[in-house]
């Protein structure tokens, strides 16, 4: 039972198609129909139908365009055109496309049956002229080329000539779609390329691993691919639900012998898993957008968790917006550089976040910053495809932060040193490490702090600390030790030397006059 399939944009002319002839009895069964012509190019490629009848006039592709790019594609089916009168000067160019039977409407009953019979005697000549041989040829044919991708086995030159897979220059590229998120692909990145070539023998396609692959042979076949990328690159912003909107596209360089193709294509592949650090929008990543040499983690600086730790903290309590914006860009190249796998520069990102989150958690313990919970940034950190995402978020937490802690009201410079002071006196603070910061040298910021505080920077430390010790001797929960560690001072003796100087006597004659 031979099968055949329908397209034409009236539903009455194909159910009347259907109705009009006893189908089973001359040996065809139903597939399918369609009502446009990208529609049933798509059912074309992918059902194969025996016998496929077009009308020339449909939406999107005519019945001769969807002709022409099944024939292109491949298919070897029997194909009859449903035409109008007055479109009947087209069956002259259906015939460039192996169009052999063109049926004018309104359809004739004894017209189809006849064709029908000749397509029978057609397809049954097939039939016996396509060997188990000929079949088996193309399975192996697609085998040599998986191993000649992947590196498999040596092929000799004569093989690959006779399998027409010998050229003079090679290059592997692998396409999947843009999104993650979308819907099947409706095209085909090498039907896209095909138009593009006259020559349809000069590239083959195949899918391992289920990654689709081309292999590009000659160099038009190249010369023409690249011209593509570099205006795909450069120019084109793919519209929404357009062709190239929906494609995401690597590539190895280029080889000069068939031995060197898995070479590109490794390269492919690998540019492929290494799509989390592409920019958004991006939908090529060729071998030549990644550095020559990557480093480790560690050496890269990403491994420093608390140095970044540290500088963004500190932006982000100064109110530096250039300066945070700043480290994460450093941060998205050194980790660009670094070797590490990404699942370990998520758990570094993860960690980056919930540190400085609980820190600013801490010194403004007082303050109501609605933080995201835990648990959902960890989620959203784990589950981004692209690093740029996750830096963003980086971006947006810590803006969201800055602008909780009130941070127009304050206008001067000085007054968010002194801020930052009163939120973090209880850490090592230098002014050569906050004057950076806020974007000054040390020696004009301790300048300024004197010229208007009438004290200079370690002296209003001292008192801010100080005063928050009293504080915790008059709560009394902690011993004098404690209290000078939690205030900043990691020698007991010093703090009290300061304390005593400051308030007169010393912190346990302080307790105990407070207490009584």
């Amino acid at each position: 039972m031979y099968t055949y399939f329908i397209a034409d944009d009236e539903t009455k002319i194909r159910q009347g198609i259907r109705r009009l002839i006893d189908w089973e009895t001359l040996g065809f069964s139903f597939i399918g129909e369609a009502s446009n012509g990208e529609d049933a190019l798509r059912f074309i490629l992918d059902k194969n139908p025996d016998v496929t009848l077009l009308d020339i006039r449909m939406p999107r592709l005519s019945g001769l365009d969807v002709a022409r790019l099944a024939r292109a594609d491949g298919y070897r089916g029997i194909i009859i055109i449903l035409s109008g009168y007055s479109d009947f000067k087209y069956a002259q160019e259906a015939m460039r496309y192996d169009v052999k039977y063109y049926i004018s409407k309104p359809v004739d009953e004894d017209e189809l049956t006849d064709y029908l019979k000749k397509v029978t005697d057609e397809l049954s000549v097939r039939e016996k002229h396509t060997s188990a041989i000929e079949y088996f040829s193309e399975k192996a044919r697609d085998g040599i080329l998986s191993d000649v991708l992947t590196g498999s086995s040596r092929i000799s030159d004569q093989d690959l000539k006779e399998l027409g897979l010998l050229s003079g220059c090679y290059q592997a590229a692998i396409y999947e779609k843009y999104s993650h998120n979308a819907a099947a692909v409706s095209y085909r990145f090498s039907d896209l390329l095909r138009l593009t070539n006259e020559d349809n023998h000069s590239f083959d396609t195949l899918t391992i691993d289920n990654n689709e692959v081309i292999l590009l042979k000659g160099d038009f076949a190249i010369r023409r691919f690249s011209d593509f990328v570099e205006r795909f690159e450069r120019e084109v912003k793919p519209q929404k639900g357009s062709p190239l909107d929906s494609l995401f596209i690597t590539y190895g360089h280029v080889v000069y012998r068939p031995e060197e193709i898995t070479e590109s294509y490794q390269e492919a592949l690998f540019l492929l898993k290494m799509r989390f650090y592409c920019d958004q929008g991006q939908h090529t990543f060729g071998y030549h957008q990644l550095p020559a040499r990557r480093t480790s983690l560690t050496s890269a600086g990403i491994g420093a968790l608390q140095e970044y730790q540290d500088r963004l903290l500190g932006y982000i309590q100064t109110l530096n917006r250039e300066m945070v914006a700043e480290s994460l860009d450093s941060l998205r190249e050194q980790i660009y550089l670094s070797s590490a796998p990404i699942e370990e520069i998520r758990l570094f990102l993860i960690d980056l976040y919930l540190q400085v989150k609980e820190s600013i958690r801490y010194h403004y313990h007082t303050f109501d910053i609605p933080f995201p919970p835990n648990s959902w940034a960890v989620d959203f950190i784990n589950t981004r495809y692209y690093l740029y995402e996750i830096i963003t978020f980086l971006s947006e937490q810590a803006e969201m932060i800055m602008r909780s802690l009130g941070t127009t009201s304050r206008e001067s410079t000085l007054e968010n040193v002194i801020h930052y002071i009163q939120h973090n006196y209880m850490s090592s603070l230098k002014l050569e490490r906050i004057a950076p910061l806020f974007g000054y040298n040390s020696a004009y910021l301790g300048k300024l702090f004197t010229q208007k505080m009438g004290m200079n920077f370690t002296a209003y430390l001292d008192q801010v600390r100080i005063d928050a010790s009293m504080e915790l001797l008059r709560d009394g929960s902690l011993k004098v030790y404690e209290i000078a560690e939690k205030v900043g001072y990691s020698n007991v003796d010093y703090f009290h030397t300061k304390f005593k100087k400051i308030v007169g006597e010393s912190p346990a004659e302080y307790r105990r006059k407070f207490r009584s």
